[in-house]
Formats: C-alpha cells, structure tokens, sequence
C-alpha cells in the first residue's frame, strides 16, 4: 500500500483545525486516498497564519530539518467580513510557486462556525437539535453564540464550543447540501479535491 499523502495544514484557530482535519480526510477517501494531515499552525488569528505560512515556505525550500515539502497545502482564514474574493486573494499573495500549484485555500464567510451549520439535518443528527445560522453578518461572537445555544437546546454543555463534535458533524454531513448553503465551504471542496487529485 502506498505511503499517505502529506496534507500541511495552516489554520488560524482550533475551530478551523477541528473541523478542516476530518473534512480534509474524508474528502481525501472519498477519492481512495489516505492523507496524514500536520497541524503547521492553530492560532493567533489570519495575520500570524500568513506570517507563519510566509516562513514555513522559506524554511521548507532551505531544507531544514523535519520539514518536508507536503503533497497538499491547506491554508484557512475567515473572511472576516471582507469580501471571499479578497480573503482568497490573501492567501494566494502569500503562496510561493510550487507551493500555489498544490494548495487548497479555505475561507469561512465569515466565520467558520457558520460551516459547522452548513447541513443542518445531519447536524441536528448528531447534537440534537437544528441550528439556525441566519443572515450572513460580520459579528463571529454571533454565530458561536448560535453554535453554542444549539448545543444546549441538544442537552449537552458547551465546553469546548462546539469543537468537541467537529468530526462527528463532518462524518456525517451532506456535503452537497452543506455546499450550497455555504457557497466559501463548496469552493474548498472542489479546491481541496483538485489538489488530492493532483497530488
């Protein structure tokens, strides 16, 4: 069986990282192949996760030591209420030559607890209880708020915010629905499957 292939995740918060590793993983099964994903980066916001990319990128084309060129780069910043293009365009700027060639780029509109809600029927599945993302605004307290009143109208306690049930939400989420209803999460998919594809 061949080796998996190498997935360099760079996230901005431990909500992007909860959710993206599983999905990432299930994509990459979806299309028979086995990936090990490497957590690069989980916090401090989208200014330190370009920063940190910017020198990873340089370090990995030095050769230093236990750094590898990956198979797949995933890098994940909301949008932070600009607009996706903008966001995207972001992470683009930062990405040097072979490194733009193989990467997935993930912007959560806004926010990424609004993917968390995406297919709210396979949410409801798993928490018991339907969430209501509502209209798109810029405020991220607003939807881990909703995130976190949803795990209580399921009868659980909120203490990790919802990030406790990430893997469980992607197992079992339709992701064509969860697509549509979050036009930024559908760009990833067909992004990130490209890039397995490729690698």
């Amino acid at each position: 069986m061949p080796d998996p292939k190498t997935v360099d995740l760079f996230v901005e918060d431990l909500a992007h990282e909860a959710f993206l590793a599983p999905l990432i993983e299930r994509v990459a099964a979806e299309s028979d192949t086995e990936v090990a994903v490497r957590v690069r980066s989980a916090r401090g916001g989208h200014g330190r996760v370009l920063d940190e990319l910017r020198r990873y990128q340089e370090r990995v084309e030095q050769g230093f030591v236990g750094l590898t060129v990956p198979d797949v780069l995933v890098v994940a910043i909301d949008t932070n209420c600009r607009r996706y293009a903008e966001a995207r365009k972001a992470v683009a700027s930062t990405l040097r030559g072979s490194f733009l060639e193989k990467s997935a780029i993930a912007c959560p509109d806004p926010h990424v607890e609004r993917w968390y809600m995406a297919d709210p029927p396979s949410f409801r599945g798993v928490v018991g209880a339907a969430p209501k993302p509502g209209k798109r605004k810029c405020d991220r307290a607003l939807y881990k708020d909703r995130l976190a009143r949803t795990l209580a109208e399921g009868g659980h306690p909120t203490l990790l915010g919802g990030l406790e049930f990430a893997r469980d939400i992607v197992r079992t989420m339709d992701l064509y629905r969860a697509g549509k209803n979050e036009k930024s999460l559908k760009h990833f998919l067909d992004d990130v499957r490209k890039a397995i594809r490729r690698a």
